[in-house]
């Protein structure tokens, strides 16, 4: 990811803003992030050789409250795709009206190549090396791409030796028994089927009669996949990193989600108990995946995904992105000639900082919420806002992307504007 894809994300601005007044002052301030920090990471390895590690935080805009925001562990990370996302963190807040900024942090790394101890010492590392840029009321990382509820528990540990104090506020999606919330692990993916169930009611078809491709088939994509299908939704392929699997009779995604944890690869398959039987399906790239003729896509993997060379190709009548910014701007336009909706990140995976939100919550009050809880604040939120979005985007004609930022800004804006703008200052 390159400076572009934050000058695409920030197209996606420029368009909201003609149809909405918001001031000079609230539009200049969102140009660009707060803070950004670039920081080295040596990490002894069990080898005995020392590897140093190039990492990142950026603060974009804390006008509503402390920043909010995974980190991610991939070997593309850079600075400018973690503003990219820390701009997207931003909106996403605003959109569900949580009391954030948005923030997002990263270490360029192929986690896989390290063992547990020395993701252990990374992680510890990193904190070490950002500790004065984060905390409880400044800015609270989450896990996000190869990072997990143990990653965050060992931030949070370290953070807290740091500041001689137990800080749970500190981290969000930590494990349960150190002051992790129920539902945050699959709250993502619990988020977007909130979402789909909301539109999916505005059209006359019932779930048996949907059909559903899933590209990525990790925590959300698996989960939202799974959530589908109990519902009696038809999830006709699903794919990972590797490839997909189709067969247009639909496939039973609990089977393949148990082979896939056994044996770490993808099948279409059918269990019964501890007897699993290969169904015949076809086997798709991850790209032939997008172009599939079904009703509903779910782009659940990474950045980019869909662009003006593929737009053309995708039969989708509704796209929901699980992954943040699987579009880019020169798609939307083609897709929205095409009729097709998409309904944006910025609402659809919110359900993963929402949660979160409920744990920083949970964490400060030292009050815990059963999952029925949990799930139940969360869908009241989820089905709220994409009610006001809809309605945006009827009422000026104008995509749910669009209407979604517009949303956003109209909330920013306001939060911008209470501190004074340049009218308050000149006409009094």
């Amino acid at each position: 990811m390159s400076e572009s894809l934050f000058s695409d994300a920030k197209q996606r601005l420029e368009t909201a803003l003609k149809y909405i007044s918001i001031s000079e002052d609230a539009i200049e301030h969102l140009k660009f992030p707060k803070a950004s920090l670039t920081v080295s990471i040596p990490v002894r390895m069990d080898n005995g050789s020392l590897r140093i590690f190039q990492g990142y935080r950026v603060r974009y805009d804390d006008t509503r409250g402390p920043t909010k925001g995974g980190i991610r562990f991939h070997p593309d990370v850079t600075l400018e795709e973690v503003q990219s996302l820390a701009f997207w963190m931003t909106f996403k807040c605003a959109v569900l009206n949580l009391p954030f900024g948005g923030a997002k942090g990263g270490i360029a790394l192929n986690p896989k190549e390290l063992s547990k101890m020395e993701l252990e010492r990374l992680s510890r590392g990193y904190v070490d090396a950002i500790a004065d840029f984060i905390g409880p009321d400044i800015d609270i990382p989450a896990p996000d791409l190869y990072t997990s509820p143990m990653i965050m528990g060992w931030m949070m540990d370290q953070y807290s030796i740091i500041r001689r104090q137990i800080t749970p506020a500190a981290f969000t999606g930590k494990p349960v028994t150190i002051g992790g919330s129920l539902g945050r692990d699959t709250a993502t993916a619990t988020g977007a089927y909130y979402v789909i169930e909301s539109i999916n009611q505005l059209f006359p078809s019932a779930p048996q009669d949907t059909t559903v491709a899933v590209q990525g088939f990790g925590n959300a994509g698996a989960h939202i996949a799974e959530l589908l299908f109990k519902a009696g939704y038809k999830v006709v392929a699903v794919s990972d990193s590797q490839g997909g699997i189709y067969t247009k009779n639909g496939l039973d995604i609990p089977s393949i989600r148990q082979y896939k944890e056994a044996h770490r690869g993808m099948k279409a398959i059918y269990c019964r108990g501890t007897v699993c039987n290969i169904i015949d399906h076809e086997v798709v790239s991850n790209q032939e995946l997008l172009t599939l003729d079904v009703d509903i896509l779910i782009p659940a993997a990474l950045e980019n995904q869909i662009t003006e060379v593929n737009a053309n190709d995708i039969k989708a009548k509704f796209i929901f992105e699980v992954a943040n910014g699987p579009i880019n701007s020169a798609a939307d336009k083609i897709l929205g000639e095409k009729g097709i909706y998409v309904v944006p990140d910025i609402l659809v995976n919110a359900g993963g900082v929402t949660v979160s939100y409920f744990e920083w919550v949970q964490n400060r009050s030292g009050l815990y919420w059963t999952l029925t809880e949990v799930n139940h604040r969360l869908k009241q939120k989820m089905v709220e806002e994409t009610k006001h979005i809809w309605e945006i985007a009827q009422q000026h004609a104008i995509s749910l992307r669009t209407a979604a930022y517009v949303h956003g800004l109209h909330r920013l804006g306001e939060a911008i504007d209470s501190k004074g703008t340049r009218d308050y200052y000149v006409n009094g």
